[in-house]
């Protein structure tokens, strides 16, 4: 018979996990030591501090789990490459700010192993989706 696993997704501050809320609630009732899971998280992201890293947490029949970190969401390297707080309010029909198109490449470049793309081409015009609804203008 089959191990059975659960999938658990959350977005934390690298390198400061804590047993509270969000990851204290979603992790907790599953069983999961969750100081443990904070330790590892927060060892694994410390070069990242400070940035939102989406993780996918696998728990196991035996309350143990591990874990996968992928690529920062792409509206958060947005909003960092453009120096922004948030996006536009009123979508495509404001512009808030312009990145460049080598700084789209090297998002696009960044996301390449969680966007459904084949090529950096189709990546960048994922990202300039994503870009064009927040308000970000792509020069060039």
């Amino acid at each position: 018979m089959a191990k059975e696993e659960k999938k658990v997704k959350l977005q934390i501050l690298a390198g400061k996990a804590t047993p509270a809320p969000p990851v204290g609630t979603c992790l907790g009732c599953h069983g999961v030591n969750l100081q443990e899971f904070c330790t590892k998280f927060n060892d694994a992201t410390r070069e990242m501090m400070g940035d939102i890293v989406p993780v996918e947490v696998t728990i196991h029949e035996d309350k143990s789990f591990d874990f996968v970190l992928k690529t920062q969401p792409a509206a958060f390297l947005l909003k960092k490459a453009a120096k922004l707080k948030k996006g536009s309010s009123k979508g495509s029909t404001e512009t808030v700010a312009t990145i460049n198109d080598a700084t789209l490449t090297e998002i696009a470049e960044k996301k390449m192993p969680d966007l459904n793309a084949y090529n950096v081409e189709k990546a960048k015009k994922i990202i300039a989706g994503t870009a064009q609804n927040m308000g970000i203008k792509i020069e060039g």
